[in-house]
């Protein structure tokens, strides 16, 4: 356990922070890339090419790499508020690890389910129209919870001024300018 500012809190708290708040980033970012260019550009596309598509997506997205981030984002988040618990900046943690499971929720509700319509047979254009509207809804939702995770998660508490330090308030400070001189 490490004193901060008189507080108790484990020595790997801050890295379970950095940790949770670069996996929420990056789930943002992977998110927003999709909601901004992804969907976009697919949208462009015959209903043939936008299934084939979006089944290789589906078949490709579940790797280590993205799972890591994606359960790794909630896991630390959480483990992150409870590291925080007694500590004035716990409201900000506590607030990016409910914005991100809502983002997780989101995900494992909305799109996951969603994400079976392309891999089924039968008319891509039916197939497309039961998926495409639904699925960029979820996603957009998912890219702006995921975004406000990480940047709550960076929210600091203002730290106090020690004396001497600019910004504390003592009675022998001496003006930088007085009118009339």
């Amino acid at each position: 356990m490490a004193d901060t500012e008189g507080e108790r809190r484990p020595r790997t708290a801050g890295g379970v922070l950095v940790a949770a708040t670069v996996a929420a980033g990056l789930m943002a970012g992977t998110f927003y890339v999709f909601a901004c260019a992804v969907m976009p550009a697919l949208a462009r596309s015959e209903d043939r090419v936008y299934v084939d598509v979006m089944r290789d997506i589906n078949d490709v997205i579940e790797n280590p790499v993205f799972l890591t981030a994606f359960l790794g984002a909630l896991a630390l988040a959480g483990l992150a508020g409870w590291q925080s618990r007694g500590t004035p900046g716990r409201w900000w943690i506590w607030a990016g690890a409910t914005a991100y499971a809502l983002a997780f929720l989101v995900t494992v509700g909305g799109n996951i389910p969603l994400n079976d319509a392309p891999a089924r047979s039968g008319d891509p254009a039916a197939l497309r129209e039961r998926f495409e509207d639904p699925w960029v809804a979820w996603n957009t939702a998912r890219a702006a919870l995921s975004t406000l995770a990480t940047g709550l998660t960076t929210r600091r508490r203002p730290t106090r001024p020690t004396p001497g330090t600019p910004g504390h308030s003592t009675a022998s400070r001496v003006p930088l300018h007085t009118p009339g001189h």
